[in-house]
């Protein structure tokens, strides 16, 4: 099957114009919401063979039908499908509809239309193939916390003409209040969001996205390409787990209320189906899997610190964890329904025919190990808690712990079975992660043999190591965690940015794509890093 982004006119997507997005100024969000009609673009997810989502806001009065409108062509001389759907004020004013009858891999145009004849901005989506594929090209996207600097990330992607898929992996937004995360010191003048504090209730988890969403580079990458998402933490509360999350107090009320206030909203502003899990099918190319690992099956995040409180000999504690209750197969991340659909899912996959099982989730998957060396990354003048956290960090690595137990680190049993279950179906399994704010490349092996590749995402804006070892080379800092972590096979710990995935039938190739700056609004990159995984090899070429 041929591309057809080829066919497509720049200038005819140029023309199709951002007018009509409250582009952020003060008060940003707040203007947005009080402004009537069209307030914040179109997005598209969702895609089949034969079917899309289309999402847009249209604030009024009352409640108000809209009809929605698909073209192959731009003038939308031939309406190809569309319905009526309602914006009604209880879901915020949002209006989704999904249009079936399409044709598969196909370019569509798409618009709403007001009782009052006014047109939404046009947008552009596609349908994903059916059948024989040759190449479909995904743009990975993470971490985009708005006050730490500009969507330039995004800004390069819906710039380009070989995207076919957008997948966003989490943390679209972040709940801190502003001076937070990022402190008032290193937050980027005039990127400004609302509300004034932690999100919390319905209405502050609307505004907050209301707030993201008038951004100008992220409306536009919504605009022109279909968009697959799940949330990671931030779209809750830090280190969300299914009972609560570390960035929830007691004085902030009941947390299943939060959460529940948390996935309406989401709900209501992505482009995104009801259902928690889903997958996706590119014709006889990939499965593409879209688990959820935050708040339906996870346990309790263990914490380091957790461990050898109390304890008169941390490192004895630390040793006995590692052999004992870490490998508790009973502790999940996804939950025993969500790990059956997932792999009778790859099984089915491979049994079909399709090349490749990718899985595209929120955390990272490779084992990632505290360097030796680490422990003077941080200065002299580092505060006590600081040192405290490097201490435990350095005891939990002697002990063979890893550094980061919020990811598939903390729930090794469960990474286990996942891998295992890949390798019983005979997966060519490639998994796609963010949450870390950092490029990765691990080769995933499971009982010694292969089992896969990670592309770990580097984060549109949220900082990475860099940002806490400030006086340490990206040479040295990447030299050490490749050699304390064996999975480990390529990192960019000290940029921005985002991943382009292009899958072939022989081959797939991650381009870690690094931007110049979020501290201006720019479009330019520093360079782009590019490894490839060939099919049947289950680890990446290393040249």
């Amino acid at each position: 099957m041929h591309h057809l982004w080829g066919e497509m006119d720049r200038r005819l997507l140029i023309k199709l114009g951002t007018a009509g997005i409250a582009a952020l100024s003060l008060p940003g969000a707040a203007h947005a919401m009080m402004a009537q009609g069209f307030t914040h673009g179109v997005a598209s997810g969702e895609p089949g063979p034969n079917s899309v989502l289309l999402w847009t806001r249209y604030a009024a009065a009352n409640d108000s039908v809209l009809t929605a409108e698909l073209s192959e062509s731009a003038d939308f001389a031939r309406i190809a499908g569309g319905g009526s759907v309602t914006a009604t004020g209880e879901r915020d004013h949002i209006a989704k509809i999904t249009v079936d009858g399409l044709e598969p891999g196909r370019w569509y145009f798409y618009r709403f239309l007001a009782p009052d004849g006014t047109a939404s901005l046009t947008g552009r989506t596609r349908t994903l193939p059916q059948g024989p594929t040759s190449a479909f090209n995904l743009a990975l996207v993470s971490c985009s916390n708005l006050p730490f600097g500009w969507f330039n990330a995004y800004g390069h992607a819906a710039a380009r003409q070989d995207i076919d898929l957008v997948v966003h992996v989490g943390d679209y937004l972040y709940e801190y209040a502003p001076g937070r995360y990022p402190s008032a010191k290193l937050a980027v003048a005039g990127r400004l969001v609302q509300p004034d504090h932690e999100i919390v209730s319905l209405a502050d988890y609307r505004l907050r996205y209301a707030a993201y969403r008038s951004d100008p580079d992220l409306a536009r990458l919504h605009q022109l390409f279909p968009m697959i998402a799940q949330w990671d933490d931030h779209e809750f509360a830090n280190d969300t787990w299914k009972g609560g999350a570390e960035n929830h107090d007691a004085d902030e009320g009941d947390w299943t209320v939060r959460a529940a206030a948390a996935e309406r909203a989401y709900r209501e502003w992505m482009p995104v189906a009801d259902s928690r899990w889903r997958h996706y099918q590119v014709g006889d190319l990939a499965t593409i899997f879209l688990p959820e690992t935050r708040i339906t099956g996870r346990d309790k995040q263990v914490e380091v610190e957790d461990i050898i409180r109390g304890q008169s000999d941390s490192a004895a504690a630390l040793k006995a964890y590692a052999a004992g209750a870490y490998r508790d197969p009973a502790r999940q991340l996804m939950g025993a329904e969500q790990e059956k659909w997932l792999f009778d899912g790859l099984a089915a996959s491979t049994k079909a025919g399709t090349r490749w099982q990718v899985c595209a989730q929120q955390i990272v998957m490779g084992s990632l190990f505290t360097p030796p060396q680490a422990r003077d990354w941080f200065g002299a003048n580092m505060t006590d808690e600081v040192r405290r956290r490097v201490e435990a960090a350095q005891l939990a690595a002697k002990a063979g712990l890893p550094l980061n137990l919020d990811g598939w680190d903390g729930y090794p049993a469960a990474r286990a079975r996942l891998l295992a279950a890949a390798q019983r179906a005979d997966a060519d399994f490639v998994t796609l992660s963010g949450d870390s704010h950092n490029g990765w490349a691990f080769d995933l092996s499971e009982g010694g043999k292969p089992a896969g590749i990670e592309i770990g995402g580097h984060s549109v804006t949220s900082p990475g190591f860099e940002n806490y070892t400030p006086g340490i080379s990206e040479e040295t800092r990447v030299a050490a965690l490749l050699g304390s972590s064996p999975q480990l096979k390529w990192a960019n710990t000290r940029d921005r940015g985002y991943v382009s995935v292009a899958m072939t039938r022989d081959k797939v190739t991650a381009n870690w794509h690094s931007v110049e700056t979020i501290r201006t609004r720019s479009l330019a990159l520093k360079d782009t890093h590019s490894m490839t995984v060939r099919r049947g090899k289950r680890m990446y070429d290393m040249v």
